[in-house]
C-alpha cells in the first residue's frame, strides 16, 4: 500500500476541541455557527498570527524596481488583506473599527541639504509610502475610516514631501503630523507619558499621542536598512515615537540628552558604566571596540536607552518593510561613488515579538544576530528567551492566509552592510561597511514542552468584498505523513488543502470557499499518528 493510499483509507479520530477566537468561527457540538452574514464590528490580525505571538512571519513579494509605486501599493494591499480580517467578537487581538491605529512607520532625515540628496536616491531610508498606503487600504477595507490611522514622528517633517507621506495621508485620510518641536512646545494633551520603574536610563518617557495610548493600536512598519546600531529595524524604529530630545537614544555615554534630570534614572551612569564591564568580561562580541562615542560603551548606552523604551512599548504588529533594502548608512555607502544603494530583496518579515522580528530581519540582511549586543541586552532583560533565530518558529506567509512552516535557511540572504563596531583581526581593521557575520557560539535554546496535537479551524471574512475562508490550524508533536480532506454531507471530499509529510510544530492551511451556498462541511486531517476531524461551515 503507498502513502497516498495509507493516508486515504487511515481512520480518522474522535472531533479535536475547536477554540473561539471571536471571528466567523467553525461549528463545534458547543453551538451554531455566527454565520457570515453577522456584521462584524472588529478587526485585528489573522488568528494564527495572533495566537502564536513568538513566531516570525515571511511573506515574499516580487516587485522589479523600488520606483514601481503601483506594485509597492498592491504589494502592501495583499499583505494587508492577508493578514487583517474582521472579527465578530471582543477579546484579545479584537479592536473596535474607532480605536485610533498608531502607524509608525520608519521617518528618520533624508539629508535634503547634502549636495548629493536626490529623492530616488534616499528611498531606502525610510519605509516605502506607497507600501504603507496599500496597508492602510486593506485596513479601511474592513470597515476602518482613515482618519483613524495617525502618523506622528518626532523629525524630518521636512523630508514629508518627497517621501510621499503628505500626498499619501491625503489619499488615505491618515492623520500626519509633525512633531518635531520640543516637549514644552507641543500640547500636553498629545503627550502621553509613561512611567518607567524598571528602566535604567529612563524613569519617564513622554510618548506622541496616540503612541502608547490606552486607546489606541500599535502598527509598527519599520525598513530594512543598515545603520551605525547594526539594523535599524523594529525595536529601534519605536524611538521616532517619543517627543524631542527624549528620542536621541545615540547620544554619547555622559550626555544628558537635554531632558528633564528627572526623567533620568537614579544613578543611570553608574548602572551603565557598571553593566558595561560586565558584558565586556563576558565577551559579548566587539563590545571592548574603544571609542566615546564610536564604540561599545556608546553600543550599551545607546542599547539600554532601547530596551528602557520598548519595556513600555505597547502590544500590536510589528513589521520590516523589506520590499527593497538600504546597504549603507543614510547617504553614505560603499559603492564606488561613496554613496549607500538600494536593493530589491523582496520580503515582508513580521510577528508580535519585535525582537524576533529583528532577529530574522538581521539574519536576512546577512548577519549573525549572536553578535549585536542590542540582543545579549533583550534577553538579559527578559524581552527573549534566547537570541538563535534558527530557534523562533519562522512561517512563509502567503497572500491567501496560509502559512508554511519553513527552515531559516530556505530563505535567501541579502548582504545589507552597516558601519557598526569595526572589528580588528590579524592587525587589520575590516572595511568601514561591513557583514557582522562572523560565526556565534549560541547558548542552548530553553526546554520547550512536548506539543499537543490539535485540530482547529475558523471561518472568516477577508476585505470589503465579504470574500469567506476557512484557516485549519494542525499541530503535530512528531513528524507526519498527512492529507486535509474537505467533505460534504454526502461524504464526497470537495477540497484537499494540504497533502505532505509535516515536521513538528504548528501548520496554517486554507480553503477559500467564497461564493458557496451556506452548507456545513466536514473537515478531517487524515494522518499515521494523530487522525482528528471536526465540523465547519461554508458560505
Amino acid at each position: 500500500m503507498d502513502r497516498r493510499t495509507f493516508l486515504r483509507t487511515a481512520a480518522a479520530g474522535t472531533a479535536a476541541a475547536l477554540q473561539s477566537l471571536g471571528l466567523h468561527e467553525s461549528c463545534s457540538s458547543d453551538g451554531p455557527d455566527p454565520g457570515p452574514d453577522d456584521d462584524p464590528v472588529y478587526y485585528g490580525a489573522h488568528p494564527f498570527v495572533e495566537g502564536n505571538p513568538g513566531a516570525v512571519f515571511i511573506l515574499r513579494t516580487a516587485v522589479a524596481a523600488k520606483t514601481d509605486s503601483a506594485a509597492l501599493k498592491q504589494a502592501g494591499l495583499s499583505f494587508g488583506r492577508s493578514v487583517f480580517v474582521k472579527k465578530t467578537q471582543a477579546g484579545a487581538g479584537a479592536h473596535p473599527l474607532d480605536r485610533l491605529i498608531a502607524l509608525k512607520p520608519n521617518l528618520v532625515i533624508r539629508m535634503n541639504w547634502d549636495p548629493r540628496y536626490t529623492v530616488e536616491g534616499t528611498m531606502g531610508i525610510v519605509t516605502d509610502a506607497s507600501f504603507v498606503e496599500g496597508v492602510i487600504n486593506s485596513i479601511k477595507g474592513l470597515g476602518v475610516t482613515g482618519d483613524r490611522f495617525h502618523i506622528l514622528e518626532v523629525q524630518s517633517s521636512e523630508d514629508f514631501d518627497d517621501s510621499g507621506y503628505w500626498a499619501m495621508a491625503e489619499r488615505t485620510g491618515a492623520v500626519l503630523k509633525d512633531r518635531s518641536a520640543p516637549i514644552g512646545t507641543i500640547p500636553e494633551s498629545e503627550i502621553q507619558w509613561a512611567d518607567v520603574p524598571s528602566g535604567v536610563w529612563f524613569s519617564r518617557i513622554p510618548f506622541l499621542k496616540p503612541y502608547n495610548a490606552p486607546d489606541s493600536w500599535l502598527l509598527n512598519i519599520s525598513k530594512f536598512k543598515t545603520h551605525d546600531m547594526g539594523m535599524t529595524l523594529c525595536a529601534k524604529n519605536l524611538q521616532g515615537a517619543i517627543a524631542h530630545h527624549y528620542q536621541e537614544h545615540c547620544a554619547a555615554y555622559g550626555s544628558g540628552m537635554s531632558i528633564d534630570p528627572s526623567h533620568i534614572a537614579p544613578n543611570a551612569g553608574s548602572v551603565i558604566m557598571a553593566n558595561y564591564n560586565r558584558h565586556v568580561a563576558d565577551g559579548i562580541p566587539r563590545w571592548d571596540r574603544p571609542g566615546g562615542d564610536t564604540g561599545g560603551l556608546w553600543m550599551e548606552t545607546w542599547a539600554t536607552r532601547c530596551l528602557d523604551n520598548q519595556s513600555k512599548a505597547p502590544a500590536g504588529l510589528h513589521v520590516i518593510e523589506g520590499i527593497y533594502g538600504r546597504d549603507g548608512y543614510w547617504i553614505d555607502g560603499p559603492s564606488p561613488e561613496g554613496l549607500a544603494t538600494d536593493t530589491m530583496t523582496n520580503v515582508i518579515i513580521f510577528g508580535k515579538n519585535q525582537f524576533h522580528v529583528d532577529l530574522v530581519g538581521c539574519w536576512l540582511a546577512g548577519h549573525e544576530p549572536g553578535n549585536f549586543g542590542l540582543f545579549h541586552m533583550a534577553r538579559e532583560r527578559g524581552f527573549i528567551t534566547q537570541f538563535d533565530p534558527r530557534n523562533i518558529p519562522l512561517y512563509e506567509w502567503h497572500t491567501d492566509g496560509s502559512a508554511s512552516l519553513t527552515p531559516l535557511a530556505e530563505f535567501p540572504r541579502a548582504q545589507l552592510r552597516t558601519r557598526y563596531l569595526r572589528r580588528d583581526y590579524d592587525g587589520q581593521t575590516e572595511p568601514l561597511y561591513h557583514l557582522v557575520d562572523e560565526p556565534f557560539d549560541y547558548p542552548a535554546a530553553p526546554f520547550q514542552a512536548r506539543l499537543e496535537p490539535r485540530l482547529r479551524a475558523w471561518r472568516y471574512v477577508r476585505g470589503d468584498s465579504r470574500r469567506t475562508a476557512s484557516a485549519i490550524e494542525i499541530t503535530l508533536p512528531e513528524t507526519d505523513m498527512v492529507r486535509l480532506e474537505i467533505s460534504n454531507v454526502r461524504g464526497d471530499v470537495v477540497a484537499v488543502p494540504l497533502e505532505g509529510r509535516l515536521t513538528p510544530g504548528r501548520h496554517l492551511a486554507v480553503w477559500n470557499h467564497s461564493g458557496e451556498a451556506s452548507a456545513r462541511c466536514r473537515y478531517e486531517l487524515r494522518s499515521t499518528k494523530f487522525p482528528a476531524a471536526g465540523r465547519i461551515m461554508t458560505g
